[in-house]
């Protein structure tokens, strides 16, 4: 791998990190300064919004210019949205800032391994982008609680700047001007990101062309058998993923009686079970077999419901990973059935695109159901039946779809994954 290389996995480790740990320091400071804890699933919402409507125009944006300045500007965004929250603007305003920075950032992250390494390198580097995102949700949601606890934010608040007030005066804020400097670190890396000499000019400035253009890959993908199947599962499985963050904190402060701090090293417990699920599906299950594991997303939403029955720390645990371990078995065959099938129909940049859209338009959806159950005085128990229930029954309607794709055109599912097989001997 190139020097260049190692640059973009330190950037984007660091901003990764730091969108994982701002999410646990904006719900405190939701809690703590607003008092308004009702609030936090809206602020994945309203993170989430920038990434469903510029679907259309951030990759045309992202080869607009070279792509280390792209994602240096998302970075600088990310920081104006930290800044925001320190000045006390509605942090759902401002959160969703930093919302349009990721949104940027995301396709000139992908876009710039095309350009910087051969085709045989693609499918490693893209391994490594993803375990390190992982790690960095992992650590970024453990800074996150470390931050806002009352022993490390005294200890950062009691730090005087000589002839300076900064106006930080609690562990929320403190946390913010903290995750603010991962950013900067990040947007450091990024000037630091080599040119790839490519051209970068998009192929079409006009914006109605875009939004046309992209709605004719969203429906060549959900017209293709298996584009379909996949596609509804990873939307189904990040939509999952997103509220279950807001249901494991709630749950834990409920069921286990923990504290926000405590409660969000949770969260890192999720994650490091899905990064064990996709190592183990990463080895054991090819893409052409990708669909067999269709009803481990069924079992997802079983043991979710089980979580209504642990009161026992330890036992929340191994649940939890398990609960992990189980999403990331099922979804990374089914993410890269779907990147094959995008790259040959609408090519490798639309396909994540429209990934990107469906993905994040289910964040929307599920997050907003979530909060709106909230508002309605539904128990965080009666919350995680229906949320396991909805998991598994929608997984058995996919496994059923697939099952009437079979029944109508089995020989060409049979052809169409029998070259994806070829695809990933090649």
């Amino acid at each position: 791998m190139t020097r260049g290389f190692y640059i973009i996995m330190a950037a984007q480790f660091f901003s990764a990190l730091a969108d994982n740990a701002l999410l646990i320091a904006s719900i405190a400071l939701l809690i703590d300064f607003f008092h308004r804890p009702d609030l936090s699933p809206l602020l994945k919402f309203y993170f989430t919004v920038s990434y469903v409507v510029l679907a259309p125009f951030v990759g045309a944006f992202a080869d607009s210019m070279p792509k280390g300045r792209v994602m240096f500007i998302s970075n600088a965004i990310k920081v104006v949205g930290c800044l925001l929250l320190l000045f006390n603007v509605d942090p759902l305003l401002a959160y969703g800032i930093v919302g349009l920075g990721a949104a940027a950032y995301s396709p000139a992250k992908y876009g710039i391994l095309t350009e910087m390494l051969p085709p045989k390198d693609l499918v490693l580097a893209n391994a490594w982008i993803e375990g390190l995102t992982v790690c960095a949700i992992i650590i970024g949601t453990v800074v996150g609680g470390i931050l806002i606890t009352p022993s490390v934010s005294g200890l950062l608040l009691k730090i005087d700047i000589p002839g300076i007030e900064t106006g930080i005066d609690t562990p929320p804020e403190v946390a913010i001007s903290v995750i603010a400097l991962f950013y900067l670190l990040a947007a450091i890396f990024n000037i630091f990101v080599p040119n790839t000499g490519v051209d970068h000019k998009p192929v079409h400035r006009n914006p109605w062309y875009l939004v046309r253009d992209f709605s004719h890959c969203v429906k060549i993908l959900w017209l293709d058998k298996l584009g379909q199947i996949s596609l509804a599962v990873t939307t189904l499985f990040w939509a999952a993923g997103a509220t279950l963050q807001f249901i494991v904190l709630d749950w834990a402060k409920t069921a286990l009686h923990l504290p926000l701090d405590k409660a969000s090293m949770l969260q890192g417990v999720v994650a490091i079970g899905v990064a064990v699920g996709a190592i183990i599906a990463a080895r054991v299950v090819p893409i052409q077999s990708s669909i067999k594991v269709l009803p481990v997303g069924a079992l997802m939403g079983i043991l979710v419901i089980a979580m209504v029955a642990l009161t026992s720390l330890p036992l929340a645990i191994a649940l939890l990973i398990l609960i992990g371990a189980s999403a990331g078995f099922f979804v990374v065959p089914m993410n890269a059935l779907l990147q094959h099938r995008g790259h040959i129909l609408v090519g490798a940049g639309h396909s994540i695109a429209v990934q990107n859209f469906n993905e994040n338009a289910g964040i929307l959806v599920m997050v907003g159901t979530y909060y709106l159950l909230a508002k309605a005085d539904v128990s965080v128990n009666g919350t995680v039946v229906i949320f396991g229930l909805f998991t598994t029954a929608t997984m058995f309607m996919i496994m059923n779809w697939y099952r009437c794709n079979v029944t109508r055109s089995g020989p060409e599912i049979q052809k169409l994954l029998e070259v994806a097989r070829s695809s990933s001997r090649a």
